[in-house]
């Protein structure tokens, strides 16, 4: 391929490739010339035009593929425009003469047709410059047309449309040839040549008056016929035409205006034209074959299709503004339509017309209207309801009857009324909370005008206002309870009127239904109300004969909406419901006999009637109440639903006597038993399998029906992929609802709520706006057919066999019509029935079944109708999977073959080719491999088939299913068939999309086959991404959008496999155009490649989106029917977020508007850190939408002063500027969340986001750099905004933004101000932001919200001025006083868990803040006091005050304080409520009857998460204030308030009497709540519970273990400890995070703690010979798992050291895995704490066990503290003491000096335990090269403490000593000179132990060694300061020693010390070159002499006097000395004779 990419036709490349592969070749070099040709410079391209116009001539007559000819056009266009022009007329006339010439074989067609679109190409992109010669070009084209094929017809017509375009105005002349020439063609055979010429025609009306003025009305007739018989793209063209002709005649374009005087249109005279369209259609007699079936109407379908569309486009041309104005007379005229006789003749008819006008009253209202504008459409709407409403009044009201004509009239209402509410329902809904004004405006009244069509006399205008108001109650969730209560006193007061009764029931089940939108409920009354009104009325019935079908009717549609509030309020009615559906039906055999006898028609049809409201409601119950279906429930279920299978056999004997009316309530009775029978599980009614399915196949198989009807199932039972062959992608449009009316089903797309009343309470299915059963003739089949596939899988063999026989049979007698309609029901049952099997993991049966089902199967793939050969191919895939057989499934595939290689007719070639690929599709590669090649050839040899595009398709769409179920076994095959669909696609005519689609699919699938081996370099992966590659550009350029829609996805999978091969330069541009396409398939596909695009390469794709620009655009969009893309698509400075945020806005289609939100977050998130002033302005421009609503008026006003002939000329140039509506709310809370994503972004990327100093600094070192905290204030005014807006999930969304901020930005200082944060100057914004939601009316979840926003706010310590802060204070006071208020105070609007919710967010708000103000409390109490002050309070205050800038210590406090009385009783009344809620279901019946103090019993559910949000700042609000108060409620004066508020916490529960309870009982039981609460929380806290209530959780343990009272409680019950260390372990085996753990072992430590006080308590209390007794361990030493607490502290402790020192474990160290050699880096600081807090608690459990005890527990605990020791003890760079060191050290020392050693018992016990301790530190101290960096001081500090604390003869055994000896030896001759100083320091120690027997021997041992080394320091004098105390320290040894040594031997020792000093001193000289350390060392050898001489002076003589040389230094120095300092000796000498101290302290001292 690369060398097909050079600027001219390499043709010795082309020569040397195969024949097949030269078009490709061909197609390759003109892509390359396409990109090069206009980057290229100019002098090149003229160098080589000559050839290369030579080139591309040749060309046009080789005969060239649609893609190929239509890009050669486009190149040559292109040469012409950038070259020299002179050789263009040559060239054109060249193409002319081939136009003409008269040879019309089809191999001389492609020729032809290459110079039509050259010529077409020529004018589009030179125009004018060819100047006079096109009337012979167009002429020329048109002679050719006459005679031209339908291939030739529709491009002669595209290149017409191209001229056109290239000359403008200037061929005028030709104008009305080319119209009288092109209008015949419009009802053209051909689809293709039909959408040609409404595009030839669109660009025609651009210019050509006449068409828009005398022509209008033939324009239109002429599309109205085009639409009859119309495809899809047919009828999208078609009204594109007309509906753009109809714009320009009501206002037409300027240039057309000022050239010719125009006389025009006016409003009334378009839209009667039209509606003659809608109403009359086309004249003509072009009846399409599928009429028959439909029963032909009196306007065909697709012409009211088509007209529908076109009433779209042709407002959507005029524009948003145009329709604001004009909406009232537009909406009068698309009522009336729906209004007309003719557009009502039969009620399907009459359904489709109300589809139809609802279509056009959405597809305009809701996209190109303002939210603001949307109300006033919603005022106009509630208009024209009541002037209908009062016509429909004063005709029932005339009671005279002389107004005949007005019956007709009602009933022509209801239609108009149905798509009036219907719209006005979406309309609110859509708006939401925002349109709240348009409800509560009295001059509208809107919901009066609703409720008033509730009595109209049609059913069908009912229903339509109940769903109206249903759509209010989800927009505005406060109205649902007040119009609940509205439409149940209206029930009760108009209880005698029958549309009442019906009207208003309907209203109250469509509220019941919506409350499942209303997250907020309704209270609980509402469901006893509605009981007491459903059962009144079914007991009322009987009475009144003229109401008792309403009543009936109306009693049990409640009762079936109440089901949908769901188990939690059905509970409690279900007995009486059971009781109600017994009694409905008869009791037994005789009882039905009976019934059978009496009544009349009447009575039947309101037992019926009855018996299927009484089925509905229990289908309602079984599919809303699932939790309720126990066994008992189902059994007494099935009695009722028996006796209705029962009757079901009698009653055709009941129809047959009383009269035909009867069949639709007994076909509704049917309907609703099928419907509930395939909810249950079919066990469940296995006994009456015989007679259901008997009934069920009479159904489906159309015994008892005369009609032809057919089911709807078909195609949602087939293969989605399958939707290509059955035209089912039409569901995947814009115009989804209406074109749904064409499809060939019955009844299809005529879904109404009066079909099936029940729906108005059940939930919509997604994607619809409205649900819309089908008729119920429809629906009977639907439901017998679903039922079918539920109960086949459960029945006999037998039967089985049975059944499919009788379905060949039931076929085979059918004739004509009918029999299509029998099997396509039969078929859709069949496939039920096996997609059920498959579901069931069941087989079909044995062999007779298989051939059986197998004969039905093959007989319809040779069926004409191609749905049903769809079916087949499917069921027969389906057959195969559940069979499961390999040598079944080799019959079917060879059956298939041998058909495929005998058939000639394309009915059977299409349909076994799907069998093939269907095999392949269910069974899988594996299962279907040895026919894989058979397969692949039979399909590829079909594909080539150029004669049936039909049969090309259906190979194709089987190859494709192949490739794809093949997987990687397909491999071999990929470059045959990557061949052939390139072929395909160069040769296919465009016209026949289907096969491109299928080409598509192919080609996805194999790019999908070869996968990552794309990305390889080889030259066969070359070749095959090549392919692909150009696959994709022919895609690309595809007319039809469906085609390159399948581009797109082709191309996103490869970037999936091979990113670097795409080019996105060209990719993005496309799709950022396609982003605008009218048609949502391809809208959806360019948005998921997006999506997955921004995943890797955002900022790419953003920059490529930029460069887009208007040229791009023209090039990109080359069907000028994609015109309307460019005046959408406008990329402006907010770049593709921009475009996509715009789209948020138009798009309705879920689906994509999920990729959207999810594009836009990858973007967010990969871009929103570098730009963030640009997505902070995207997200500000969004959000400020809502403030700009009041400029819009201004300039609507300014402009309707204009004059009115200015004003139209204005049409589409102003239009564009602006985006078409402002942003709506839906959009407004997407940019809110993206605001906080933006935060936390920030957050991750870089702190100095969050550091205004450091963000100045960085901005200015560089400008460009932008940092989140430099827009604070922007920050603030979007929450604000979003937080004060009239949407309520907006001021969610704006809440959570705000605490967002609070929290990220509390703690940021001011520069300028020190001492003060940056958020102090927005507590104005803050409270503003925060008082609207705790106005009374503001829903409970927002007010909830804002709760937690107040705690965070004041809690942050933003604020620091008491005043300040009272602002936010006095919300929260507020809202507790309403908390306070109890139950039933108010006027509830929702449900009772909404006000838990706000109650529980109120005082977690408040328990947040307390737990704030106490540690801002505690800290302040523990700063150092400045001065001493008095103790009174308020004095105290006052002193405070007088600094105001200084916090006061008890600032937050002083909030709190008054409140805390009742907030504690209140909170612990929350904590009651949470420990009975967490009980387990089995103790349900401890659970109080009425409810707690916040929740009641029906909403138990629902309320457990709101607890479960916050109970646990609850918690730990209570612990600090319950130990603030000492537990003692009720003792002393100062506690005097907190009496008076026990009481009343104690009558909330009226278990117990408040009055006899102690103090002591009532610490105990508060005690027990807070430790249940807290266990059983952390037992198992949910994966999903925050980290902060588990900290929440355990401060609270902790502040409650720091009272007295609760230590005693713990410590008295041990097994309550024992639980709590067992709980806790599990905590740590869960939850990773540090702080947590250090928490826990505060909870431990605290524990441990309490039991030793209470030991030592009782010690001290009882007699001192029991103390050893006590203590756990007994006399045996025993320590129980599970009962003992020193056990379960050993497992918690031991697992936490384990966890961050493994190799603490031994087997770590056994395990062959294990690397001894590793060095491991040094602990983290955390680690270290915790480690260090482990040990600490280790070494104090021994003191709570008697001293047996203690010996089980001391080995393992020496061997953890010894093990740490050895781990931990590591040099550091400054020498300090590890923190788990010092805790190993202190521990050591704990247990040593510990009374266990007096113990006569467990002497030698204790004496062999601590030998082994001290060997292993020898041992661990021993230096070692694996452990270069052991910290020796830390070893020796470990021996000495050994030495010190330990008895001689416990340490005095010769092996030991000598250990110890050695590494005393070791450190002192250590070169480092600090552990030296360390070591004479120990030693010290141990040389001045009391027992002389333990240090005699060290003396002895070391004491020669120092000398020896202290001498040594007189040669190599200290360098440095630590070297210097090194010898200072080791003096000071000696100095002892000598001290320490008897009268008779301190001449000997003196004799040591004394010429050591003396040697260190200096002579003159030397002293004054000498080093600072060793000046130093030479004053302290002289300090020292002087001072030891006067201490002994008697043995100081004798030694100065036996050595004279030491004499003369020692006196010449003290002479210098005093030379130099007569004074400072004299200082010296006075001071008196004190031991310095040593200058080296430990951080902690152990001795």
């Amino acid at each position: 391929m690369e060398l097909a990419h050079s600027l001219l036709l390499n043709e010795e490349a082309l020569a040397q490739i195969t024949e097949a592969k030269r078009p490709v070749f061909i197609f390759e070099w003109l892509r390359f010339l396409d990109k090069v040709l206009v980057a290229a410079n100019k002098v090149d391209v003229k160098e080589k035009q000559k050839k290369l116009v030579e080139q591309l001539t040749g060309l046009i007559s080789s005969a060239p593929g649609p893609p190929t000819r239509k890009l050669l056009a486009k190149n040559l266009a292109t040469l012409y425009s950038i070259g020299d022009t002179f050789t263009v007329f040559q060239t054109l006339d060249k193409c002319n003469d081939i136009i003409k010439s008269k040879d019309d074989t089809s191999a001389y067609l492609p020729t032809k047709l290459s110079a039509v679109a050259c010529v077409g190409a020529f004018y589009e992109r030179m125009g004018r410059m060819l100047g006079s010669s096109f009337p012979d070009t167009i002429n020329n084209m048109l002679k050719a047309l006459k005679s031209a094929e339908s291939q030739g017809r529709s491009e002669i017509l595209l290149s017409l449309q191209k001229v056109l375009n290239g000359l403008g105005g200037a061929a005028a002349s030709c104008h009305r040839d080319i119209y009288k020439n092109a209008r015949s063609l419009l009802t053209d055979r051909s689809m293709a040549v039909r959408c040609a010429v409404a595009k030839c025609l669109l660009e025609l009306q651009n210019e050509a008056v006449f068409m828009w003025t005398t022509e209008l009305e033939n324009v239109a007739t002429l599309c109205f016929k085009a639409l009859e018989g119309s495809n899809y793209g047919v009828r999208v063209a078609v009204s594109k035409l007309l509906g753009t002709v109809m714009a320009t005649a009501l206002i037409p374009k300027q240039a057309a205006v000022m050239r010719q005087n125009v006389k025009r249109a006016t409003l009334e005279e378009v839209l009667e034209l039209m509606a003659t369209g809608f109403l009359r259609g086309g004249s003509g007699f072009l009846k399409s074959g599928g009429e028959m079936l439909k029963g032909g109407g009196s306007v065909s379908r697709e012409v009211r299709v088509g007209v529908t569309q076109a009433y779209v486009v042709f407002v959507t041309t005029l524009g948003g503004q145009w329709l604001e104005r004009n909406f009232a007379t537009f909406l009068s005229h698309v009522l009336d339509l729906v209004g007309h006789p003719r557009a009502t003749q039969t009620h399907v008819e009459a359904v489709y017309s109300r589809r139809c006008v609802s279509f056009m009253l959405r597809s305009t209202l809701g996209g190109l209207l303002g939210e603001k504008a949307q109300m006033a459409a919603g005022k106009d709407i509630c208009l024209a309801l009541s002037k209908q409403m009062r016509a429909v009044e004063a005709v029932v009201n005339d009671t005279s009857g002389e107004n005949k004509a007005g019956t007709a009239d009602v009933s022509a209402t209801q239609h108009v009324m149905v798509c009036a509410l219907k719209e006005l329902g979406s309309l609110v809904q859509s708006l939401s909370a925002t349109a709240s004004p348009l409800i509560q405006e009295p001059s509208i009244g809107l919901l009066e005008t609703v409720s008033s069509v509730l009595l109209h006399p049609s059913m069908a205008a009912r229903l339509a206002a109940a769903w109206c108001l249903r759509c209010v109650a989800v927009a505005l969730p406060y109205q649902l309870t007040p119009l609940l209560e509205r439409c149940a006193e209206r029930i009760n007061n108009l209880k005698s009127s029958p549309e009442a009764v019906s009207g208003y029931s309907f209203a109250m089940a469509a509220l019941l239904g919506g409350v499942h939108q209303c997250p907020l409920g309704v209270p609980q009354s509402k469901g006893k109300l509605v009981v007491s009104i459903a059962e009144d009325l079914l007991r009322t019935a009987a009475q009144n004969s003229r109401l008792s079908l309403q009543r009936t009717q109306a009693g049990w549609l409640l009762l079936g909406a109440l089901m949908t509030l769901g188990p939690s309020l059905v509970r409690y009615h279900l007995p009486k419901m059971l009781l109600l559906w017994r009694n409905v039906f008869p009791r037994s055999q005789k009882e039905m006999e009976a019934e059978k006898a009496r009544g009349d028609s009447f009575t039947w049809q309101v037992t019926l009637e009855g018996r299927a409201g009484a089925l509905c409601a229990m289908r309602s119950f079984v599919a809303h109440c699932p939790e309720l279906l126990t066994e008992d429930v189902i059994r007494r279920l099935m009695t009722p639903i028996e006796c209705a299978m029962t009757m079901m056999s009698h009653v055709p004997s009941i129809i047959k006597v009383h009269g035909s009316h009867l069949k639709a309530s007994a076909a509704m009775v049917r309907l609703r038993l099928y419907d509930i029978l395939a909810l249950l599980p079919p066990k469940t009614y296995e006994g009456s399998f015989n007679a259901l399915l008997r009934e069920l196949v009479t159904e489906f198989t159309l015994t008892d029906n005369s009609a032809n009807t057919t089911t709807s199932l078909l195609r949602s039972l087939c293969h989605y992929d399958d939707s290509v062959l059955m035209g089912s992608w039409l569901q995947e449009t814009d115009h989804k609802s209406i074109e749904d009316q064409l499809q060939p089903n019955s009844a299809s797309g005529s879904g109404a709520l009066e079909h099936d009343p029940s729906s108005i309470y059940l939930r919509v299915p997604v994607g619809e706006a409205m649900p819309g059963p089908l008729p119920l003739g429809v629906s009977v089949i639907d439901a017998s057919v679903a039922l079918f596939g539920v109960v086949f899988p459960h029945v006999s063999f037998k039967h089985r066999l049975q059944m499919l026989d009788h379905f060949a049979e039931c076929i085979k007698q059918a004739k004509g019509v009918r029999q299509q309609a029998v099997q396509l029901n039969i078929f859709t049952a069949v496939l039920s029935a096996l997609k059920g099997l498959a579901e069931n993991k069941s087989t079909l049966g044995p062999e007779e079944v298989r051939k059986s089902a197998l004969a039905l199967v093959m007989g319809a793939l040779d069926n004409p109708n191609p749905i049903l050969r769809c079916a087949a191919g499917e069921a027969l895939g389906r057959m195969a999977q559940v069979v499961g057989e390999a040598t079944f499934i080799a019959r079917m595939a060879q059956y298939s073959f041998d058909k495929l290689k005998s058939a000639r007719d394309v009915v059977s070639r299409t349909g076994h080719s799907l069998a093939l690929g269907c095999l392949h599709r269910y069974v899988g590669g594996i299962g279907s491999g040895q026919h894989l090649k058979t397969s692949v050839s039979i399909l590829l040899a079909l594909a080539q088939d150029g004669t049936s595009h039909e049969v090309q398709t259906w190979a194709l769409h089987s190859l494709a299913l192949i490739v794809d179920s093949s997987g990687p076994m397909y491999r071999g095959y990929v470059e045959p068939t990557l061949s052939l669909v390139l072929t395909l696609l160069l040769t296919v005519p465009p016209s026949h999309t289907e096969v491109h689609q299928c080409l598509g699919r192919c080609l996805g699938a194999l790019i999908t086959t070869v996968g990552p081996e794309l990305q390889g370099n080889g030259a066969t992966i070359s070749t095959i991404r090549s392919s692909c590659l150009v696959g994709c550009a022919i895609m690309q350029d595809h007319s039809d959008s469906l085609v390159q829609a399948a581009a797109i996805s082709c191309l996103q999978q490869l970037h999936m496999f091979a990113p670097r091969h795409v080019n996105l330069s060209s990719l993005v541009p496309c799709l950022c155009v396609h982003l605008c396409s009218s048609h949502l398939l391809l809208r959806r596909a360019s948005v998921a490649c997006l999506r997955q695009l921004v995943q890797r390469e955002a900022a790419e794709v953003c920059e490529y989106a930029m460069s887009l620009d208007s040229t791009h655009i023209s090039m990109l969009t080359s069907s000028p029917a994609d015109v309307y893309c460019r005046s959408y698509l406008n990329i402006t400075e907010t770049g593709l977020e921009g475009v996509l945020f715009g789209m948020l806005d138009r798009e309705t289609d879920r689906k994509l508007c999920h990729d959207i939100h999810d594009t836009l977050g990858h973007m967010l998130s990969s871009l929103a850190v570098d730009k963030l002033s640009h997505w902070l302005k995207l997200c500000k421009d969004v959000l400020a939408a809502t403030t700009d609503l009041g400029k819009e008026d201004e300039d609507s006003e300014k402009q309707d002063e204009i004059d009115d002939d200015i004003m139209f000329t204005a049409l589409g140039e102003d239009n564009n500027s602006k985006p078409s509506v402002a942003p709506r709310w839906v959009t407004r809370v997407f940019a809110a969340d993206c605001l906080c994503r933006i935060i936390l972004l920030c957050e991750n990327a870089d702190r100095t986001h969050f550091d205004l100093a450091a963000a100045r600094l960085a901005k200015a070192k560089n400008p460009k750099g932008d940092l989140l905290v430099l827009h604070l204030s922007d920050l603030i005014r979007m929450a604000f905004m979003a937080a004060t807006d009239n949407s309520n999930q907006l001021r969610m969304a704006g809440l959570q933004a705000l605490e967002d901020i609070i929290k990220k930005f509390a703690s940021v200082p001011e520069p300028e101000f020190p001492g003060h944060v940056i958020l102090e100057q927005y507590q104005a914004n803050v409270g503003a932001a925060l008082r609207p939601a705790f106005s009374p009316d503001t829903p409970s979840d927002i007010t909830a919200k804002a709760c937690q926003v107040c705690s965070t706010w004041i809690g942050s310590g933003v604020v620091s001025d008491l005043n300040d802060l009272r602002r936010v204070h006095n919300l929260l006071v507020s809202s507790l006083d309403k908390v306070q208020a109890g139950k039933g105070s108010c006027s509830q609007l929702y449900s009772e868990s909404a006000t838990t919710m706000e109650k529980l967010s109120v005082l977690k708000a408040w328990a947040e803040v307390y737990v704030v103000a106490m540690k801002i409390k505690k800290q302040a109490e523990s700063r150092p006091v400045k001065e001493v002050k008095g103790g009174d309070e308020e004095e105290e205050e006052e002193e405070e005050d007088v600094g105001a800038d200084v916090l006061p210590p008890d600032s937050l406090i002083l909030l709190v304080q008054p409140e805390l009385p009742s907030l504690s009783r209140l909170w612990l009344a929350v904590l009651r409520d949470y420990a009975l809620l967490t009980l387990p279901a089995e103790f349900s019946s401890q659970l109080p009857p009425d409810g707690g103090a916040f929740y009641t019993p029906e909403t138990i559910d629902t309320a457990r998460l709101h607890y479960r949000a916050s109970w646990a700042p609850v918690l730990h609000a209570v612990a600090l204030w319950l130990s603030s108060t000492g537990f003692r409620a009720g003792e002393g004066d100062e506690e005097a308030p907190a009496v008076s508020m026990q009481a009343p916490g104690a009558t909330i529960y009226p278990q117990g009497n408040p009055v006899a309870q102690s103090t002591e009982e009532l610490v105990k039981d508060r005690m027990h709540l807070m430790l249940g609460v807290s266990i059983e929380f952390l037992c198992f806290p949910r994966p999903e519970e925050p980290i902060e209530h588990v900290m929440s959780c355990l401060q609270a343990l902790f502040t409650l273990l720091n009272s007295p009272c609760a230590r005693t409680h713990i410590a008295d019950d041990q097994l309550l400890g024992v639980e709590l260390l067992n709980v806790l372990h599990r905590l740590l085996l869960t939850r990773d995070p540090p702080d947590v753990q250090l928490q826990v072992t505060t909870v431990v430590q605290e524990t441990i703690r309490a039991t030793q006080e209470h030991r030592r308590l009782l010690e001290d209390g009882g007699e001192k010979e029991s103390t050893f007794t006590l203590g756990e361990g007994g006399e045996t030493g025993e320590l129980l798992p599970g009962k003992s607490l020193v056990f379960a502290a050993m497992e918690l402790l031991v697992f936490v050291l384990v966890r961050h020192l493994p190799q603490l474990n031994t087997r770590v160290n056994d395990s062959p895995s294990h690397l001894p050699l590793r060095p491991r880096p040094p602990l983290p600081e955390e680690s270290c704490r915790l480690v260090a807090h482990t040990v600490s608690i280790l070494a104090e459990l021994p003191s709570l066990c008697s001293p047996q005890g203690s010996m089980t527990i001391l080995p393992t605990v020496l061997f953890l503290i010894t093990g740490v020791l050895k781990e931990t003890a590591v040099k550091t760079s400054d020498n300090s003491v590890p923190l788990p060191v010092s805790a190993a050290l202190q521990g050591i020392k704990t247990i040593i000096t510990s009374p266990l050693a007096r113990s006569e018992k467990t002497r030698t016990q204790w004496t062999v335990l601590v030998r082994s301790s001290l060997a292993s530190v020898i041992e661990y101290s021993q230096p070692d090269d694996s452990r270069p960096n052991m910290d020796e001081v830390s070893m020796l500090t470990a021996i000495t403490l050994f030495l010190l604390s330990g008895s001689s003869e416990v340490i005095g055994v010769t092996v030991l000593q000598q250990g110890c000896m050695d590494r005393y030896r070791n450190a002192l001759n250590s070169p480092d000179p600090w552990v030296q100083a360390r070591c004479y320091q120990l030693l010290l120690s141990v040389f001045q132990h009391p027992s002389r027997a333990l240090s005699t021997p060290y003396i002895h041992a070391l004491a020669p060694l120092m000398v020896e080394k202290l001498k040594g320091a007189e040669r190599s004098r200290p360098g440095t300061a630590m070297e210097l105390q090194a010898v200072q320290e080791g003096i000071r040894v000696l100095e002892n020693l000598v001290g320490m040594g008897e009268e008779q031997n301190r001449v000997q020792l003196l004799a040591l010390l004394v010429p050591t000093l003396v040697s260190y001193l200096l002579d003159d000289n030397a002293f004054s070159s000498a080093s600072p350390a060793s000046k130093g060392l030479h004053e302290f050898a002289l300090h020292n002499l002087m001072r030891i001489g006067p201490l002994y002076p008697a043995a100081f003589k004798t030694v100065i006097g036996a050595a004279p040389e030491l004499k003369i230094r020692l006196e010449s120095a003290i002479r210098a000395n005093q030379a130099s300092s007569k004074a400072k000796a004299a200082a010296l000498l006075a001071q008196p004779a004190v031991q310095a101290a040593p200058t080296i302290k430990l951080k902690t001292s152990f001795f």
